[in-house]
């Protein structure tokens, strides 16, 4: 018997931590709440002095200030008394000491977020970009965390207690309300006070960071020796040194044979491999491993290059642990979000802020539209046969597809032997897009690309004179278009992340109003891989083409992000369940999910293909940012019909940190709306059918 998978001790280990953290972190009460508060006498009466020092037209300010400081102050931070001498000396009703203190908290934060944003950056290099060997020690860093005491650190020095004293918290009903009104310096007060809304101990801080390090390791290294792989007949289908990532280089690979005359045997076995995954029956021994032959469709493995079959173990839900450790370390950080006291309530509610069912009403909409059926249709005649579960992937309608995985490969590979090529060539790509010279030159010159051990993602800066990092997978034979295509999906980020940073006018609105944003910016960079590449041709079939494959891209990962939401839902109503429970929730629930809104469009039930994205696994309920960036994107693409995408995004990217609907609003001039995206796909339809 071959040994499963490296790693299942330390999961354990990791496991078993977050059980004693869970228990060492309730309260002696009966509820398990964390004890954090002064009683209402001692804050009426620090009210009553206040106001009498500093008068009554002050009173609301003190009012909201000192409750905000009694919610979370502890006995350690000292007596009912010292709480009231703390207020006294550090609440200002002078607006040029308030001034003062607000431009304190604009560079030291900046200074000290951007710092630790930094060592952390090098802390993790090993693990996240492709430079040498990793070795036990290099776990050891990544997993320690420079920002896990900062929090401490902020509220024992009183720093926190003393912008909690002097802005108020607003809630998302005022932002979405008021904030219509509010100046850019208001905005910027209510995203500073944000930063300590929350009163999260060192020890839980620390290990949330490792339980997520542990999480993105796993899946930066999952990959799967395609060369290795044996269909049906025992025939190798795949290249010699093709090594995919799950999901996203299988996925890439499948969607790119749909521009081959011989894809179809590649893309059903791709399918097996991702099912195998889902279902954690994919032997351990064969993952980031060319030791062994595969046949997904058995599940027989053999010695390599022989008939030698060998007994391996499965991978035995490792897959699942990682999703159910995080969802044990978000149970420890629960307790300290009275306002938001669930992963489910901080992703919407706080990160997004959009609420759940906002979110959820949208991506419904756009998975049970009725055009779908047509689009489907389409879809069918274009490939001459039914679909299959994996159509949900069918990128035919994009222009690339005139063009076989093959010559884009070649024309990248020559464009980009080197990440060093590809770093030297990222002014002149955003010329291509439609920067100015000296605005690309900018822009390159903050953007630094790094040989990445995953699929590719983009590392943002967290202080002006830091640069961003994009990180993208180059073989050793040069660049491949897929690779191509999510580095420049990953470039719209860094560009985001650049103009959002160094533009702004306070440091506190760096950013976008959530994740969905930045994605949104990703996708409008990613749909011009070809313009950047010299092969792009517009025209109305162009364009009605590009809005049925923006819709089938969104209604893909609708379904995806519903089956995220849900599987969230599950685990915090089912808290003491276990790896293989959650596996066999995750089954049943991407089937309801499914059958819901994919069979009626593709016409089979039962399937399971959505739950493969691996951002389930260590995202933490990321995937609904996808759909809506996709949702924000489109909207963004109608905008710039009508105006130029370089200046518009750097005006759109300086709006900063606002909440979700203020921006789109003061972007492009509505709200978050399925509606353009919807009626595109349609008008399309009716244009394609003439």
């Amino acid at each position: 018997m071959i040994g499963i998978r490296a790693g299942h001790l330390t999961i354990f280990i990791l496991l078993m931590s977050i059980t004693i953290i869970i228990n060492s972190c309730k309260s002696p009460d009966s509820k398990g709440k964390i004890q954090m508060g002064l009683s209402e006498m001692t804050r009426q009466e620090t009210i009553k002095a206040m106001v009498e020092k500093f008068g009554a037209s002050a009173n609301n300010r003190i009012e909201i200030g000192v409750q905000q400081v009694g919610d979370r102050w502890k006995a350690a931070d000292g007596t009912d008394q010292d709480f009231q001498v703390f207020c006294t000396e550090y609440f200002s009703s002078d607006q040029s000491e308030l001034d003062a203190i607000f431009d304190r908290f604009q560079k030291n934060l900046e200074s000290l977020y951007g710092n630790l944003n930094r060592v952390s950056r090098d802390f993790k290099w090993v693990l996240d970009v492709d430079r040498g060997k990793v070795f036990p020690i290099d776990y050891l860093w990544a997993n320690y965390s420079p920002s896990a005491h900062t929090s401490d650190d902020l509220f024992n020095t009183k720093l926190a207690f003393a912008a909690l004293l002097n802005f108020p918290i607003e809630n998302l009903e005022q932002k979405n309300t008021l904030g219509e009104e509010w100046s850019r310096r208001k905005w910027a007060e209510v995203r500073l006070v944000e930063e300590f809304m929350t009163r999260v101990p060192a020890e839980v801080s620390q290990k949330r960071s490792e339980t997520y390090t542990m999480a993105d390791d796993y899946i930066n290294n999952y990959n799967i020796l395609m060369n290795k792989l044996l269909d049906e007949k025992g025939n190798r289908l795949f290249p010699p040194g093709l090594k995919l990532i799950s999901h996203w280089g299988l996925r890439d690979e499948l969607k790119a044979h749909y521009a081959s005359t011989e894809g179809l045997d590649r893309q059903r076995i791709i399918q097996k491999v991702m099912e195998r995954i889902i279902l954690q029956e994919i032997p351990a021994a064969v993952i980031n491993s060319d030791k062994y032959d595969w046949n997904p469709y058995t599940n027989k493995v053999f010695e390599s290059n022989t008939q030698n079959e060998v007994n391996v173990q499965n991978e035995a839900n490792q897959r699942y642990q990682h999703i159910w450790n995080i969802y044990q370390v978000e149970r420890l950080v629960d307790p300290f979000h009275p306002h938001a006291p669930t992963l489910i309530d901080r992703k919407f509610q706080i990160n997004r802020e959009m609420s759940e069912s906002e979110v959820e009403d949208l991506l419904k909409s756009v998975a049970s539209a009725p055009a779908l059926k047509d689009i489907a249709r389409i879809i069918e005649q274009r490939l001459g046969r039914p679909l299959e579960p994996f159509d949900i992937w069918y990128n035919g309608f994009k222009p690339r597809s005139s063009y076989t995985e093959e010559d884009l490969d070649v024309k990248v590979g020559k464009m980009y032997p080197t990440v060093d090529d590809f770093q030297r060539d990222l002014q002149y790509i955003l010329r291509k897009i439609g920067f100015s010279p000296d605005k690309s030159e900018f822009l390159a010159s903050y953007i630094a690309v790094d040989p990445s051990r995953g699929a590719g993602h983009a590392m943002g800066a967290a202080m002006r004179e830091d640069k961003a990092h994009l990180r993208t997978r180059i073989p050793e034979d040069g660049m491949r278009y897929k690779g191509f295509n999510i580095a420049i999906h990953e470039l719209g980020h860094n560009v985001e992340q650049v103009f959002s940073l160094n533009g702004i006018d306070h440091y506190t609105l760096n950013g976008v109003p959530n994740t969905a944003f930045t994605e949104a910016f990703a996708f409008v960079f990613q749909s011009r891989d070809l313009q950047v590449l010299g092969l792009e041709s517009k025209n109305q079939e162009a364009e009605d083409l590009e809005a049925l494959n923006t819709f089938w891209m969104t209604f893909e990962i609708s379904g995806v992000a519903l089956t995220d939401m849900y599987i969230w839902r599950w685990m915090y109503q089912h808290p003491n369940a276990n790896a293989a429970e959650l596996r066999n929730a995750m089954i049943e629930i991407t089937k309801k999910v499914w059958n819901d809104y994919y069979a009626p469009i593709l016409g089979m039930k039962d399937q399971i293909l959505p739950a493969i994205y691996s951002h389930i696994v260590d995202g933490a309920m990321y995937t609904p940012d996808y759909p809506l960036g996709h949702i924000i994107s489109f909207q963004i693409e109608e905008f710039l019909k009508s105006h130029t995408l370089a200046p518009e995004m750097e005006r759109m990217c300086k709006l900063g940190r606002l909440s979700p609907q203020i921006w789109m609003q003061q972007a492009v001039g509505q709200k978050i709306s399925t509606r353009p995206l919807i009626e595109a796909a349609e008008k399309a339809v009716k244009n394609l059918k003439q």
